[in-house]
């Protein structure tokens, strides 16, 4: 069915109630993402850490190993510049 202009407004109303539908199961998965976190919690985990190893599991092996050589490098590169800091000082 087409209106004056040309646009099927049946095939319109599909696309957005579609998207409405999947927008609302996102969101129940989403609260029930919070209540996964919010009873680790309960039972004593810190969710900060659990979210960080989530994040972690989603990394290819070789990415991970990049970031933490990354890191151990920038960490050692400000112990050496605070070191050097605290001798002129």
């Amino acid at each position: 069915m087409t209106n004056s202009v040309g646009i099927a407004g049946d095939r319109i109303r599909s696309f957005i109630e579609r998207v409405e539908h999947i927008e609302a199961e996102l969101k129940e998965l989403n609260e029930g993402k919070k209540e996964v976190f919010a009873e680790a919690k309960g039972e004593g985990f810190d969710v900060k850490i659990l979210k960080e190893i989530l994040k972690l599991r989603k990394q290819e092996q070789s990415e991970r190993e990049e970031q933490e050589s990354l890191l151990d490098l920038y960490l050692s590169a400000m112990q050496s510049s605070d070191g050097e800091q605290a001798k002129a000082a």
